[in-house]
Parts: structure tokens; C-alpha cells; sequence
């Protein structure tokens, strides 16, 4: 079954942004210019952003439009290892592993604060 229109995994997605960018509702609302009522009514999974609205969060968060609307495996380290291989003459190994740690115990918290056991 497709992902798309699953108003439950946007609004996990879009609270792990909200939370990974650290912040909360009334930012979003403010900077973005969209009724508290409407992001909360996302946030609840109660409704699903027309495609203009995904892809304003998108640009603000500076992720893809699927980031929001696809349901993400957040244990990959894909963009990471781009990141790393980008910086590979001055990265080490141990400067790798400390970073991918780091970003796990993160997740971590975030999957906690959200009521995510994964």
C-alpha cells in the first residue's frame, strides 16, 4: 500500500523535523504563515496538506517533499556517508563512528519524545 495521503506517517515525519530543527508549533505558524488550528490538525493526523503546503515545509526544513510524505527508515546513514565521503581527507574513522553515534543517541531521544519504541 502506498504511503502517499497516509496522514499518520506525515505527521510523524513532521514532527521529527520540527523537532531534529527544534521547533515547536507557534514557530511553524509564525514563520510559515499557517493557522495553528491547521498545523495541529496535521500534527493529530486529523488532516492531510494540499501538495503546496508539503512542499513550503519542505523548502523551510531544506528536505524533500517524500521526506515528509514517505515513511523513512531513519537507521539509514545514506546522506551521512555522502557527507563523509565529501570530507574524507580530513574524517577519520573514529571521527565517523563518534558522529554516527552521536546522531543515533539523537534519534533516539527524538523516537522517545515522539512515543516511538523502534
Amino acid at each position: 500500500m502506498s504511503d502517499l495521503g497516509n496522514k499518520e506517517i506525515f505527521a510523524k515525519n513532521l514532527k521529527y523535523y520540527m523537532q531534529i530543527h527544534e521547533k515547536d508549533r507557534n514557530d511553524i505558524c509564525n514563520i510559515l504563515d499557517i493557522p495553528y488550528t491547521t498545523l495541529s490538525d496535521w500534527l493529530n493526523a486529523k488532516k492531510y496538506p494540499r501538495i503546496d503546503k508539503i512542499e513550503m515545509l519542505a523548502n523551510y526544513f531544506n528536505i524533500e517533499k517524500s521526506d515528509l510524505i514517505e515513511r523513512k527508515n531513519r537507521d539509514a546513514f545514506d546522506e551521512l556517508d555522502i557527507l563523509f565521503d565529501k570530507n574524507k581527507d580530513i574524517l577519520t574513522e573514529s571521527d565517523k563512528n563518534i558522529m554516527k553515534a552521536i546522531i543515533t543517541e539523537r534519534r533516539k531521544q527524538i523516537d522517545k519524545e515522539l512515543g516511538e519504541n523502534d
